[in-house]
């Protein structure tokens, strides 16, 4: 393996959803980078049965060839693994396996997770509400509440001031505080990461008309405004609080690097309307490159011919693409 080579790290989600489907199509699709794979090769192999496909695990890590081959560091569940069928015994293992990929990445063991769906319910309990990968691997990154999600087609980014809460929460929650770090995170990483010499940044409004100059709520006034002006005279290029109901048009869209929409299915809904299936979903502000598919465990069509890689392969795609 030579050295130049990216080294990437994905963890197959919930072992009964599509995640162990997606791997077995992996196989056969090549990529410029060593693969190590976190799942169980016997469900693997079982779930590679319902393809018609026969794998072959690896010895050792080398270029991802495409050849129906993998390197699989094998899992161990409690109880067996049901296609279609979440098991909340299984969700230890599931949990252990995303430990497992943050500490190696930022051992810089890795250069990038990429992070295939699992299920916010089965991962709870009374005690412990599990809110999503991106909040959690930010925990265990030391960057609680500084991450910031961003979904990535093209040339057409969306990042989140918000994420997995109840939207009843969402106003108390944008704050100006909060606000200034999620933007100065989006634009430097933008530079950084994505080579944008100066982003330009669209911030969508929270309420609708973006407030309409406080006719319809006053948080653009308090919060969105001035913080807005702030950076701007630091040397950000942001555009906005515009309404979002005609941010996502394609006038905005050919003139923006990034939108920031104030709440998860304000910027979401649009995204996957204009390119649901080949979108992917990276974490700003971890030390390392995360990034994920656009969509969810897809209990119902696990083993099915309706399975789409697309995502997974621009995630992967994403991911070795950020790393060099």
């Amino acid at each position: 393996m030579g050295n130049d080579l990216p080294k990437i790290i994905i963890n197959c989600g919930d072992p009964s959803g599509i995640g162990l489907d997606l791997i077995v199509f992996l196989a056969e699709k090549p990529f410029n980078a060593s693969i190590t794979i976190l799942a169980n090769k016997e469900s693997l192999v079982q779930r590679a049965g319902l393809h018609g496909k026969k794998l072959a695990f690896q010895e050792n890590v080398s270029l991802h060839k495409g050849d129906g081959r993998l390197y699989v560091k094998n899992i161990h569940y409690e109880n067996d693994v049901i296609p279609g069928l979440p098991n909340k015994h299984n969700s230890k293992a599931q949990m252990q396996m995303i430990d497992h990929a943050v500490k190696e990445c930022m051992a810089m063991n890795y250069d990038a997770l990429v992070t295939l769906p699992i299920s916010k319910e089965i991962l709870s309990d009374s005690n412990n509400k599990f809110t999503g990968h991106t909040e959690y691997i930010a925990k265990l990154s030391n960057i609680k509440n500084q991450e910031v999600m961003m979904l990535v087609h093209n040339k057409l980014r969306v990042a989140l001031a918000t994420t997995h809460i109840p939207l009843s929460d969402v106003p108390k929650t944008i704050t100006r505080e909060k606000l200034e770090k999620i933007i100065l995170t989006l634009h430097n990483d933008l530079k950084t990461k994505f080579k944008v010499l100066s982003p330009r940044i669209t911030v969508t409004g929270l309420n609708p008309h973006a407030g309409e100059n406080g006719e319809f709520g006053n948080e653009e006034l308090t919060v969105l405004i001035p913080i807005i002006n702030k950076l701007n005279e630091q040397g950000c290029n942001l555009v906005g609080p515009i309404p979002a109901d005609t941010a996502f048009t394609p006038g905005h869209i050919k003139k923006t690097d990034a939108f920031l929409a104030m709440f998860h299915d304000q910027g979401l809904a649009p995204f996957k309307a204009l390119s649901f299936g080949k979108g992917v979903n990276i974490t700003l502000g971890l030390p390392f490159i995360r990034t994920s598919v656009d969509h969810g465990t897809a209990f119902d069509i696990v083993g099915s011919k309706e399975i789409d890689p697309s995502s997974f392969y621009e995630a992967i795609f994403t991911a070795i693409e950020l790393s060099t």
